[in-house]
Order: C-alpha cells, then structure tokens, then sequence
C-alpha cells in the first residue's frame, strides 16, 4: 500500500477544514498512512477586489490545484463540489463525493430575524451571481452588493455595519462553528442552492488507481448520484 499522500487544498479556514476532515478519515482508515496539506493559491483567492462574475472563466477556486495534481505534485484534491467546473480537465477524475451536509443558503443578521423582516433599500452581501439574480427577482427593492473574501471576513463586515444582512452557504457556516448565526435557512422557491452546494469533492488523477481505490469508502453512493445529475443538468444549460 502507498506509505504517504499529500492533499492539494486552498489556503482558506474552510477549505483546511474540508481537507482535514478527510486527512482524518484517511488515517483513522489507514492508521499507517503518512497524509500531508499542500496549501495551494488559487486565482480566486488572489482576486478580491472584483466581483467574481466578472473575473469571468472557469474554475477560479480549482485551476491552480489542478496543474498540480496533473503535474504529479500532489496525490488528490479537495474542494467544495460547487466551486467544480462540469468539464474536468483531461486526465482528472471525479474519485468521491462525501455526503452531503446542508444544502442550503443561509440568512446571516444581526438585525433582522427573517428573510422577509428586511426593509426596502436594505443592503445584502453575497459573491454570487446566482443568489443576486434569485434574490432580486423576488426582491427587486433590495440593495444587493458584492461581498467578497472567506467566511470570517464576510461575517466580520457584517458585523462592522457595512451589510444589513449577507448570505452564505449553510454548510461553510456550520463547518467552520458558526451555525447560531444562521437566522434562517433559505427556502429553495426563494433560492435554489448552487449545484452540489454542500458536499465536498475529492479529485485525482485518473491513471491513479492506488490512490482512488484507497479513496472509495470516502464515496457517498446517494449523494453521486444525486449530484451527478445536478452537474448534467448544469453541463446542458452552460452549453
């Protein structure tokens, strides 16, 4: 069996949140298993000063850990699924998806109980394109404003004022130990989460087959083929 394997992962609180837990289901399976972080930066995590819908391309929260993984520097990577192009590049696979935790988005406040409480001309934060188009539909009277950088940097202007409310994944709030601060999960007839939102992925090459078969208990079979076909119905609506 292979004595050591790194793990290619982004720099953030919740992406070493992600690649630890499965650094800790590695060993805790294969308690001889030498598992390292290779912390890698991302075009995504280089630009914050511009909305991300106009950085444009794919793949700004994987490309980077991705030429390593093909150039041999690392053995596997972990991302959140929804930050995952649906085309992979030639040579990758999807190895596993974990199981999913919520699905969810969440409304953060500390000024308003509920979706629904906010006032006309209040100001929300998110970084996607998808919640803005959803949210304004509904709420066409909001403020909806950019909100870029990691969990604690969007709760931390929040709680500078600068928002009355923000919206994040429920699953990074939950992860990272801030679920109280979650005032309500989204409803999906307000807003449909992102695709694959709330399950990690683990990516290999494929010509790899030591390491994706010690890979296969991370597989969670439901939340596949859930996902699956979430990623075929995205891959026909890009084009």
């Amino acid at each position: 069996m292979k004595q050591s394997i790194i793990i290619g992962t982004r720099k953030s609180l919740l992406a070493l949140w992600q690649s630890n837990y499965i650094k800790s289901c590695l060993e805790k399976r294969y308690p001889e298993l030498k598992v390292e972080l290779q912390k890698i930066v991302t075009t995504g995590d280089k630009i914050l000063d511009v909305p991300l819908a106009q950085i444009g391309g794919k793949g700004l929260f994987t490309k980077e850990i991705e030429t390593d993984l093909l150039e041999r520097k690392i053995d596997l990577a972990v991302h959140s699924l929804k930050d995952m192009p649906t085309k992979l590049p030639e040579g990758l696979c999807l190895t596993a998806v974990t199981e999913r935790a919520a699905v969810g988005d969440a409304f953060v406040s500390n000024k308003y109980r509920h979706w629904a409480d906010l006032p006309q001309g209040a100001i929300v934060g998110t970084s996607s394109l998808r919640r803005r188009a959803q949210l304004l539909a509904k709420r066409p009277d909001l403020d909806i404003r950019d909100l870029r950088g990691n969990v604690d940097t969007r709760l931390r202007k929040l709680d500078e004022g600068k928002y009355d409310a923000v919206i994040l994944a429920a699953a990074g709030l939950t992860r990272l130990g801030h679920g109280d601060r979650i005032r309500e999960t989204l409803p999906c007839d307000l807003c449909i989460p992102a695709v694959g939102q709330g399950a990690l992925a683990i990516e290999c090459r494929e010509d790899n087959t030591e390491v994706r078969e010690l890979l296969g208990f991370l597989n969670h079979r439901e939340t596949k083929i859930c996902t699956d076909a979430e990623r075929a119905f995205l891959g026909l609506v890009e084009g």
